[in-house]
Formats: structure tokens, sequence, C-alpha cells
């Protein structure tokens, strides 16, 4: 990774000399290392542009609400209307984007249809705007006829775990809609992911993958300040690489965009927290996510949202920097 520049960050009043780190209030950064340089540390502090309207100078909380029946951690608890609206109502008070999702990406999971995928997501998202909530909404798909369903129905975003290489064309859909979409890296597809993953350089590797997929969208007509990143943790990653990529999470500022993670409740939490069970790896899921804070990251993705939004607001008022807005 030597070719990429990773900020060392602080907390708390900025010391004389140091600069923001991207863009995010009470953090900064007075050292890099690797390629440090003017233009690097221009890239690692300039603020991020808005997503949804939301400003980034704070860590902003995505709920996960999946609307699946195989969901590692939530599947089956959402799967009609009313239960899916209920969740979503009260997420509302807790997050600033809601993720809907009608495929899993679990380990071994195999792919949805387009058109159940679409009859899972979308008449929850007419009912979440029928019922007058405005939260922004995501679509977690990877396909251009779900996303474009699903923000005909009053999705904001697109949330694409495979960075456009599923399907080339939700590239295409997202420029055309000019709509913020989050791209992720994944190694391998969901059947076969965890088959053995491996890397040289996992936060080189996954850092140069994430930056030609922020090429190919660029190249498709997807404007820069619409595009997120995802280093992807769990996403064809051992429980190593999951910690390499986290205590690294700075570098991802280099590509001088907004950063997303997305690490609630998963497995590797449960081997090292003891927790076996998906649900109960909420203490694990919220200490990521102060981690995350810390690292500058912009929207964490969590499925705890009340829980999340109450850490946070300890961690801000502990901070003697950051001010909640």
């Amino acid at each position: 990774m030597s070719r990429w520049a990773e900020p060392v960050p602080g907390r708390g009043p900025r010391p004389a000399g140091a600069l923001p780190l991207a863009g995010r209030t009470g953090l900064w950064f007075d050292r890099v290392l690797g390629a440090d340089s003017a233009e690097a540390r221009a890239r690692l502090s300039a603020p991020r542009p808005p997503v949804c309207g939301l400003t980034l100078d704070r860590p902003r909380v995505m709920g996960i609400l999946n609307v699946t029946p195989d969901s590692f951690s939530d599947g089956g608890d959402h799967t009609d209307i009313p239960q899916a609206l209920e969740r979503a109502t009260a997420m509302a008070g807790d997050c600033d984007i809601i993720d809907i999702g009608g495929e899993s990406t679990r380990p071994g999971a195999v792919e949805v249809p387009v058109d159940e995928e679409i009859r899972r997501t979308v008449p929850v998202i007419e009912a979440i705007r029928a019922a007058g909530i405005t939260t922004p909404i995501s679509i977690d798909t990877r396909k251009a006829r779900v996303a474009e369903a699903a923000l005909d129905a009053g999705a904001n975003m697109v949330n694409d775990v495979s960075a456009f290489v599923f399907d080339p064309d939700l590239a295409t859909l997202c420029a055309a809609r000019d709509v913020p979409v989050c791209i992720m890296h994944a190694k391998g597809l969901p059947e076969d992911m965890q088959d053995n993953p491996s890397y040289e350089d996992v936060v080189g590797e996954v850092m140069d993958h994430l930056q030609s997929r922020i090429d190919f969208a660029r190249a498709r007509g997807l404007r820069r300040e619409r595009i997120i990143t995802d280093p992807g943790i769990g996403f064809g990653k051992t429980l190593d690489h999951n910690l390499t990529l986290l205590h690294h999470l700075a570098v991802f500022h280099d590509l001088g965009l907004p950063v997303l993670l997305g690490a609630s409740r998963k497995r590797f939490i449960g081997t090292i927290g003891d927790a076996p069970e998906a649900q109960d790896r909420v203490g694990g899921s919220l200490a990521i996510a102060l981690h995350g804070a810390a690292m500058g990251m912009h929207i964490v993705r969590v499925h705890d949202t009340k829980e999340t939004r109450q850490a946070y607001a300890l961690w801000t008022a502990l901070g003697e920097g950051e001010q909640d807005g």
C-alpha cells in the first residue's frame, strides 16, 4: 500500500499545523504514513459532499432493514409489509438512512431472481413513503432493474456490494438518475467469497480495486461527488484480513470520497467476542462503530440503530470537539 497515504487520526481540539480529517468535525491528522504529499493531504482533509442532503461532518447511521427470509442476522424478521413498516418507523427516529435489501449476500447465499427481489423491496419502500416517513432510503442491490424500481418507488440512493461488477448497467442507471451510490469491495460472489480468500497486501489490493471501480463509474457518467466507498468487511476476507482493514481504515480517506463501514454483527465479532449467535454481537458491533467514528468513517451501517445512536451521543459528549448536529 506504499502508493497510498494513510493519515494518523487525532481527536478533539485541533493543534496548530494539523489538518481536519476528511471534513469530520473534531478529527484531525498531523502525520501521514506512506505516500505523503501536498496533494495527498488535500485529499485527506477536504470536506466530503453531502449524501442524500446529509452533511458528513459527523458520523451518520445507516439502519439495516432486510426484507429477506435468509439474511444472516435478521432473516425472516421483516418479510411482510406490516413488520417491515413497523421496523422502519422505529428506525426512522434513530438513523439517518434506511438501507433496504431483498437479497441476502451472506457467505453461501445464492442469487435471487430480479422479479422476486423487486417483489420483496418495492412494496416496502412504497409503504414507508405512504406512511409519511421522509428518512432517506438506500436500496441494497447489485441489479439495475431492482434499483430502477426502488428509485421509482421513493428510494434515494443505491448500495451495491459488487461495485458494478455484477451488473455494469447499474452504473449507467445511477449516472442517469444522478443518485448517490456506495461501491464496496468484495472478492468473489457470496456463494464462494469465503472459500479461502487470500491477499498479498489486503489494504493495498482493496484500495486499488476501489479506485478501479471509481474509474469505471466515472467512465459510465457518474459524478464523483455521488460516489461513496466501502472496504467490504467480511466480503471475501478472513478474520485477520478484517482486523487489518479495520486497523488501517483511515487510509481509505486517500480516495478522497466518503467512506462507509459495514461490520454490524458479522462473524468475526462473534469469533473474537465469543458470540455464536448474530443477535448477541451488539456490544462488539458498537465497539467497531465507535472505532470507525474515531477513524473518520462518514457512514456506519448497523442493525442496532438505537444503541449506535446512543453510543455516538456519549462518544461525542466525551470528545470535547464534535458537536452533535
